[in-house]
């Protein structure tokens, strides 16, 4: 019942026109005048912004980006031309380098980002490209049909050959035993 009566009494005082008038009026300034320039005006036309932009109908068509309290997120986008983009990335905990507030360096558990993620597009020539890739403690890894590819060892290495030959003995030098002749 109090919470009613005292609804009313704003509601009405609220409605009570106000006898409050201003005295005060914000002062009026005429609108500055500059004198003409003594040069000549430029000879060429003001630049007309995107009149070249060959990609003026290309519009973007979905976007998301959704960031977690966890340090993970993840975006993507999407546009007329068909291209598309994702990513997403979490923290992660893994071994590596850290350092104190010394500077001194050690090895140990470090918090650090993986990544992973796809486009596509379309070339000028109507080519398709897909492009996935990964990023974490194993290095950047991206994969597609377009990209270059290593050749791959087919070919059997050489043996060195192999003889079998018998080292010549040499001679054993004994001295003249007595009998005058030397044994080999």
């Amino acid at each position: 019942m109090k919470l009613f009566v005292l609804a009313a009494f704003l509601a009405v005082a609220a409605a009570v026109p106000s006898s409050y008038k201003p005295e005060y009026k914000a002062p009026s300034y005429p609108a500055p005048s500059y004198p003409a320039p003594k040069y000549p005006a430029p000879a060429y036309s003001a630049p007309a912004y995107n009149k070249d932009n060959k990609y003026a109908d290309i519009t973007v068509t979905s976007q998301s980006d959704e960031r977690n309290i966890d340090g993970s997120s993840q975006w993507s986008y999407a546009q007329s031309d068909y291209t598309t983009r994702e990513e997403s990335q979490a923290q992660k905990k893994m071994q590596g380098v850290t350092y104190d507030s010394y500077g001194k360096e050690s090895y140990g558990e470090v918090l650090g980002n993986t990544n992973k993620g796809s486009s596509y597009w379309i070339s000028p020539e109507g080519e398709k490209f897909t492009l996935t890739w990964a990023a974490d403690e194993a290095g950047f890894a991206p994969k597609g049909e377009h990209l270059p590819v290593a050749p791959v060892h087919v070919y059997e290495l050489p043996v060195a050959p192999v003889h079998e030959y018998e080292l010549p003995v040499a001679p054993v030098h004994i001295p003249f035993n007595g009998k005058g002749y030397k044994i080999y």
